[in-house]
């Protein structure tokens, strides 16, 4: 099967992403894209890595690279200022320089926390992903955004960083566990619901055969959400504007991961009931149709996602959404739906409305 490149368009920081089948079986994808240096290190976790890391490393052994690794403990509240430290430790300690490149091979953690330590490892080292969860791979892998948690808001430290390359090898979605699987299936549902009308109805029609990890489907749909994401990174690198829309569900979704304890939801679970509620949020204001708000929570029951949320309270919501990182000049700003397919950044929503939504989260 012929390989699907994309190009994200950022002038001297443009790079492609690849989407195919077994990319590591031989060194062409690495030959395509002309990595320089010899040295590499592969960040990956204790998941992770027992499945992947030597094939994958073999494939850049047999294009004359030098292979060393970092293997980081695996889950959510694993991405945290330790983690980073430890990743820092290391490439000391292996006295890493300028030209070494580090490879994230893993799921957004994994790429988040390599990403932002090759971000400010010497000011600034290559990095490449290699997103081994279908999250990562439609979502996080793309665009440069690196960060770790804070116990008060999740992603709040970090950096852009755009990597040199991103390959995505939809074989590695065959060892992913339902439920991670599912959880990847939020962020592909969130484009759709914001900016692609035609994608959400395809999704209506072929949800089944994307639970059954068909291929045809998976690269399909891959395909389209990185275009998506493609586009939107090219007009708003920095998230000064539209990339904002990317957030869709995000700021309800971060409240409940960090409510509960990082790790106890995946984030695509988080994602799915913050979409309904920014969604329940866009039919009180009397934008989104109700009809629109029941395709999105049929096609998320379809999933198996969770579709209420937990029971936070109104006051502990507010106080975590307070720290999202939309907030400009003290004042929240969240991702709307005025129909499906078409979705606004606002800081001016009814705070009646809002508290109106947040009361009603039963559980």
């Amino acid at each position: 099967m012929n390989n699907r490149q994309i190009i994200v368009g950022l002038e001297e920081r443009s790079y492609p992403i690849i989407i195919g089948q077994d990319l590591f079986k031989t060194r062409n994808a690495l030959d395509d894209i002309g990595l320089r240096g010899q040295r590499f290190v592969f960040v990956t976790n204790d998941v992770v890595g027992p499945i992947y890391l030597s094939a994958v490393a073999e494939c850049f052994l047999s294009s004359g690279k030098s292979i060393e690794s970092i293997i980081i403990p695996d889950g959510e509240q694993f991405k945290s200022q330790d983690t980073l430290i430890s990743i820092y430790d290391q490439l000391i300690a292996k006295r890493i320089d300028r030209s070494t490149t580090v490879v994230a091979l893993g799921g957004g953690v994994v790429g988040d926390v390599a990403g932002f330590a090759a971000a400010t490892y010497q000011r600034g080292i290559p990095f490449i992903q290699i997103p081994t969860t279908l999250l990562a791979q439609v979502d996080s892998s793309v665009g440069g955004k690196t960060a770790i948690n804070h116990p008060a808001g999740k992603n709040m430290i970090g950096a852009f960083y755009q990597p040199k390359a991103v390959f995505i090898s939809l074989d590695m979605l065959r060892t992913l566990p339902d439920r991670e699987f599912k959880a990847g299936l939020a962020e592909v549902v969130k484009y759709g619901a914001i900016m692609d009308y035609t994608f959400f109805i395809w999704l209506e029609h072929n949800m089944r055969a994307l639970l059954n990890r068909e291929y045809d489907a998976l690269a399909y749909a891959v395909e389209r959400c990185c275009l998506n994401k493609a586009k939107i990174v090219e007009d708003d690198e920095t998230e000064s504007g539209s990339r904002a829309l990317l957030n869709f569900g995000h700021t309800f979704g971060h409240a409940v991961e960090a409510g509960l304890g990082y790790g106890k939801w995946l984030h695509g679970e988080a994602v799915a009931v913050g979409m309904l509620m920014a969604a329940s949020l866009s039919v009180l204001a009397g934008e989104l149709e109700q009809s629109d708000w029941v395709r999105i929570q049929k096609l998320l029951i379809q999933v198996g996602l969770p579709v209420e949320a937990p029971d936070l309270g109104c006051n502990r919501y507010l106080e975590l959404m307070g720290y999202d990182k939309k907030v400009l000049d003290g004042k929240l700003r969240l991702v709307l739906l005025k129909n499906l397919g078409t979705a606004y950044v606002t800081p001016d929503f009814s705070e009646e409305l809002l508290i109106e939504v947040l009361i009603g989260v039963k559980q």
